[in-house]
């Protein structure tokens, strides 16, 4: 055992194994042991400062340890901490539902809560079919999604995502879905720069559409910013072509908003961008703010209608969470909401987002390594290539991010990169003093890395 670990960090490894991790990297960086958190900042056991600019895994919107959002908690667990969904209900998540009725895309009103992202993807793939199934196409039994699409790590949220780091080894156990070639706004094949085209690229998804349609029942995407795949960011035009070919063949559009949703693309929900309404949308993360796991799958009269008749007829969706609408979180849920709406936080933090951005365009921008800077509301990532001309990737064995990442936690910033790719994608509240923090602090650390 390493003589410079502390007690926890030991009792961590002895007892942890950690997400997304290979583990014996923790021989060389050990766990940090975090003991409190304020703003933007997260604090460990040594009192030192760490930047939470990645939001801890995006999910913490308005900042750790928000006094009314812990009020809001505190309050709720001493009246209800949790009760069975299935003939039951309490107020917190009857209010949380019909405060989300005002800031929806119009035509969601039905709410089917999980407790994690993973577990709303699942509920509206199922959702999907079994809906298809009772409405006369039981030959729609196909899903369709965009390459480079990550859903979740559960089997059926990992068949329709398409990043091999998470879903290589398994494909042999995963679902057959068909996949559409997804914009990429970097290296477009059409010769185009973001947003300034009409989304030649729609001809991949109308050729799969005309092919498979009929058979599909739903497409999934994430709207505007495929997060995992490198905060790789597409048009609202595109989104709203999907929309169209979904009504011309009967498919619904399953838009996953649990990274993208709650003011991150800069509006309440990325597909506000494109003026366009899904038939379920899957929400998760800023839901609680980050701070209770929590899930919800919101779908359309519609598709609710198909379920509803007398039990003998078997039409029930028979699919359960034991800490489905749990009151904690609907009360923290509540908080945000209140937060959001009472503070103008997105409208602040989209107007913070042009300071973000210009300071990032002009501090990376003529970097032989920077390949490309792509941003859409507060969120910020940086493409690292090896040949600027060419725009070929450093290899992927070289960790080039990892590298990044590991020097930028010295200097108190947590930056966790996506293979090549550095972001940035703070909580809502960041303020301009952090962001120029953050920003030198990441130059320097590639430059240590890169020259």
């Amino acid at each position: 055992m390493n003589k410079n670990l502390n007690e926890w960090q030991e009792k961590d490894l002895k007892y942890i194994w950690h997400p997304c991790s290979q583990m014996k990297d923790y021989e060389e960086l050990a766990p940090i042991v975090i003991e409190r958190g304020e703003g933007i900042n997260l604090y460990d056991t040594d009192g030192n400062k760490y930047y939470d600019v990645i939001s801890s895994w995006w999910c913490n919107l308005l900042g750790h340890c928000h006094l009314r959002i812990n009020a809001a908690i505190k309050k709720q667990v001493d009246t209800l901490e949790h009760v069975i969904f299935a003939n039951f209900s309490h107020k917190p998540v009857i209010t949380l539902c019909e405060r989300l009725m005002k800031v929806l895309p119009e035509g969601l009103c039905k709410f089917n809560f999980a407790d994690n992202g993973s577990a709303a993807i699942e509920m509206a793939l199922k959702m999907s079919f079994q809906y298809h199934y009772q409405t006369g196409n039981p030959q729609k039994k196909r899903f369709m999604a965009l390459t480079d699409a990550y859903h979740g790590e559960t089997i059926g949220a990992l068949s329709v995502g398409g990043v091999d780091l998470y879903s290589e080894i398994y494909k042999p156990i995963l679902l057959d879905v068909e996949r559409i070639e997804a914009p990429d706004c970097y290296r477009c094949p059409y010769g185009y720069l973001h947003g300034e085209c009409n989304c030649p690229c729609i001809e991949k998804a109308e050729e799969t559409f005309a092919r498979v349609g009929d058979e599909t029942c739903a497409l999934i995407v994430e709207p505007l910013l495929q997060g995992s795949a490198g905060m790789k960011v597409y048009p609202p035009l595109y989104l709203k072509k999907l929309r169209e070919l979904c009504d011309k063949y009967n498919v619904h559009l399953i838009a996953d908003e649990i990274a993208t949703g709650y003011g991150r693309t800069g509006k309440m929900f990325a597909c506000d961008w494109a003026g366009i309404s899904p038939d379920i949308m899957c929400l998760s993360k800023g839901l609680t703010g980050g701070y209770m796991p929590m899930a919800v799958a919101i779908t359309t009269q519609k598709i609710y209608d198909a379920f509803y008749a007398d039990y003998i007829e078997g039409k029930a969706f028979m699919h359960s969470h034991t800490y489905a609408g749990n009151p904690l979180a609907c009360s923290a849920a509540c908080a945000v909401l209140d937060i959001l709406e009472e503070e103008k936080i997105i409208e602040k933090a989209q107007e913070k987002a042009v300071y973000f951005t210009n300071k990032i365009k002009e501090k990376f921008a003529s970097h032989p390594n920077v390949g490309d800077i792509r941003h859409i509301g507060l969120i910020n990532a940086i493409e690292l290539v090896e040949d600027k001309a060419t725009k070929k990737g450093f290899d992927s064995k070289l960790r080039v991010g990892y590298q990044i990442y590991k020097k930028a936690l010295k200097k108190g910033v947590i930056l966790r990169p996506l293979g090549n790719v550095i972001y940035f994608n703070p909580p809502l509240i960041i303020e301009k003093a952090d962001m120029d923090y953050v920003i030198e602090v990441a130059y320097e650390c590639m430059c240590e890395v890169l020259g």
